[in-house]
């Protein structure tokens, strides 16, 4: 019996099937999913089984070390998905299978508690009323040590030590949930009445599932038309179907309010898969999902690949949004991962977005393979919010230069005269975004990474890419000079601002800043909801999937962060970002206003998000797309070198660029990266261009080949379908 084993070691010259010989003694406990520890050259190595088969060669073969899991971490199905990700991404076999894993490999196992449960079969109660506070709590809360239960009844230890002897508490070791919603109030919603086309979307997607193939559904709803609701109904039609379902969201802040509709309607058989949880709650989960008492999964990108055994929906919500791109190895696109999956299992796919990327939105177009379902209006009938577009420039030369126009001043302050609510959306967190010396011009840098470096309201400049940080200098490090100028405008600048202008308003602030404790998204959105706060003011975070009817003004302090990006995907975000972010306004029944403040007011992604006019924005993009031969008219690949030598990965980049140039691939570069220096390390790239991914993954293939032979002192990335371009 000859075991297939994966070894840990994400390296391509190692990346295939071992064979090792079972030993008698593991002959019925090694399977297929198995991870085992087995000799590799002088060492030994972690690998996983994913097979068993005869070797070329029998004589030779090793044997199985130990045996370091008793049952399988992997289903049959996610090793198959493994292997087309690994395949498809051109990453180790081993990456892509860990990816699917890594729950069960951040923890030891599940929480095991030695304490106090009341004991079976016994009838009535206690007749003191400390014996009975002991006994109700032991019911209310099984699991306490003894000391933790004579705390909490505030009684003696010996009191709980006669009931354990009296026989009413018997001393146990069970296994405990760790639950990544303890403590949030389970709110049952019950479903409300659809509208005309939310029930033609929900009968499309009940009727795709009866004929159990794969449909691919493109949801194009605007903002506030009841997506979520389509969502909800098509799961209820798949669970009704013995099928599971898999929701994806964008954004860790978005998960406390779709966990909180989830469990409104689904109760306890929803899991929740994202990074945020604490390694056990992850675990937990996973082992639920495994089981079958969770048949319903929302998460982040990486619960795609949860442990389904049957999914038959799968949803991608804001499948446009460029975070479902992992940026580290393996990188998958999970809109990608989720679209295979249904192809696998023959399920549904559902694409929901007010503003679908463009690659999502000609694919339903003359005939393609995705079914268009469209809502057209929102919730209600109620308006859209007008959009008033601000011009910097005639701002500027009236002499206003603060952060707020003088309109965007005006709407704040009649919003908090009306005690009504209002957003303030930048995508830029810190203070001020970079510092210069007015004497001789020097820019403060980051010394490990080639940007400069954001100044804090804390006095802190940080590395955005590094996480390095220093005090600020009051002098120039390299004249001397006293004169250090402040630029640029961050989160906490526009926060500082606010509470100038409106010291009475309650400011909440959402970004990465005031989210790096655990639950403080929920805390923070919680607190706004409930009317707690005034202004909210947020990165991305804000614009979008938030529902706050309460919210009567979103102000854009500058549409500019993101429209003139050396990426030429620019102008679709920022048309996306604006779209999104004004569609926050007016949910509710006072209705709602847009500010956009922008220095390009004519650019067609601004006018575009201004007329709430998706059809206008794809003519135009898509006709800049098809000149300049760029997705969706063409595939791209970037390949990222990186080293310590500038030289030696130059050398590199150009070696691998002579491997795979010729045929029916363009190759571009090699040129540094726009970022060219990250973490001390040195970064040029190639972007390779063809019209089917499989050309790209074949002449990528061969230079890799051709280049490992010649040079191995640098680390190369491959991106298929690139979203990052820095």
């Amino acid at each position: 019996m000859f075991a297939e084993v994966l070894v840990n070691l994400a390296l391509r010259r190692v990346d295939k099937i071992f064979h090792y010989r079972v030993p008698a003694g593991l002959q019925g406990q090694v399977e297929t999913g198995s991870r085992v520890l087995v000799p590799f050259g002088r060492r030994k190595l972690e690998g996983y089984v994913v097979g068993f088969g005869v070797p070329p060669q029998e004589s030779g073969i090793k044997e199985v070390a130990a045996l370091l899991d008793k049952g399988p971490l992997f289903t049959p199905g996610q090793l198959a998905l493994a292997r087309w990700v690994a395949a498809y991404y051109l990453c180790p076999l081993v990456s892509a299978l860990q990816a699917m894993i890594w729950p069960l490999l951040q923890t030891a196992g599940p929480r095991r508690v030695r304490g106090l449960w009341p004991a079976a079969g016994v009838s009535g109660a206690p007749q003191t009323p400390k014996q009975n506070a002991v006994w109700q709590l032991a019911q209310n809360s099984p699991g306490l040590t003894r000391m933790e239960l004579a705390r909490r009844a505030g009684v003696s230890p010996g009191l709980v030590n006669s009931l354990v002897a009296r026989g009413w508490l018997q001393v146990e070791e069970q296994m405990v949930r760790r639950d990544p919603v303890a403590g949030t109030p389970l709110r049952p919603s019950p479903p409300p009445v659809l509208n005309v086309p939310q029930a033609e979307a929900v009968r499309e997607i009940a009727a795709a599932l009866d004929r159990e193939k794969e449909q691919v559904f493109l949801l194009h709803g605007i903002t506030g038309s009841g997506k979520t609701e389509v969502y909800l109904r098509g799961i209820a039609a798949a669970l009704e179907r013995g099928r599971q379902a898999v929701a994806l969201v964008p954004e860790i802040a978005l998960t406390p309010q779709m966990v909180d509709v989830f469990r409104g309607r689904f109760g306890g058989r929803v899991a929740v898969l994202h990074s945020g949880l604490a390694a056990g709650e992850r675990y937990d989960e996973y082992q639920r999902i495994q089981n079958g008492t969770a048949p319903v999964v929302l998460g982040a990108r990486s619960a795609v690949f949860a442990p389904l055994d049957r999914p038959g929906l799968v949803i991608v919500d804001e499948e446009h949004e460029s975070s479902y791109k992992q940026e580290e190895t393996p990188r998958y696109h999970a809109r990608a991962v989720a679209l295979r999956l249904a192809r696998q299992y023959g399920a549904v796919a559902v694409l929901g977005s007010a503003t679908p990327a463009l690659e999502s939105y000609c694919r339903t177009l003359s005939g393609g393979p995705y079914r268009l379902l469209n809502l057209p209006y929102r919730i209600a009938r109620r308006p859209l919010p007008p959009v008033r577009v601000v011009d910097l420039r005639r701002e500027y030369r009236a002499g206003r230069r603060g952060i707020f126009s003088g309109a965007l001043q005006e709407a704040l302050a009649e919003r908090l005269s009306r005690k009504e609510q209002a957003i303030l959306f930048l995508n830029r967190r810190g203070y001020a975004t970079f510092i210069v010396c007015r004497e001789c011009g020097l820019v403060l840098k980051c010394p490990h990474c080639d940007i400069s470096l954001t100044y804090h309201a804390n006095g802190r400049l940080r590395c955005h890419y590094c996480n390095y940080s220093v005090l600020a200098p009051s002098r120039c490090p390299a004249c001397t000079g006293r004169q250090m100028g402040f630029y640029g405008t961050g989160t906490q600048k526009v926060e500082q601002e606010v509470r100038r202008l409106f010291p009475a308003a309650r400011v909440l602030r959402l970004d990465k800043d005031t989210t790096g404790r655990r639950g403080s998204h929920r805390e923070i959105l919680d607190a706004f909801g409930r009317g707690e706060a005034d202004i909210l003011i947020g990165t991305q975070m804000v614009a979008k999937g938030l529902d706050m009817p309460g919210v009567t003004l979103v102000g854009v302090v500058n549409a500019d962060t993101t429209l003139h990006m050396p990426d030429f995907r620019a102008s679709e975000r920022t048309f996306q970002l604006l779209t999104q972010v004004a569609g926050r306004a007016g949910r509710g029944d006072r209705g709602g206003e847009v500010l956009v403040q922008t220095y390009s007011p004519a650019h067609y992604a601004v006018d575009a998000a201004r007329r709430h006019d998706y059809g206008g924005f794809f003519s135009q993009e898509m006709s800049i797309r098809r000149a300049l031969g760029y997705p969706p008219f063409s595939h791209l690949c970037r390949v990222l070198f990186t080293g310590a030598s500038e030289e030696e990965v130059e050398k590199a980049a150009a070696a691998l660029a002579g491997f795979a140039a010729g045929g029916a691939v363009q190759v571009m570069g090699p040129a540094p990266a726009p970022l060219v220096r990250v973490k001390d390390r040195f970064r040029w790239q190639l972007v390779l261009r063809a019209d089917a991914p499989q050309k790209l993954r074949e002449a990528v293939t061969a230079g890799l080949a051709g280049y490992e032979r010649q040079l191995r002192t640098v680390a190369v990335a491959v991106d298929l379908d690139p979203q990052n371009m820095m």
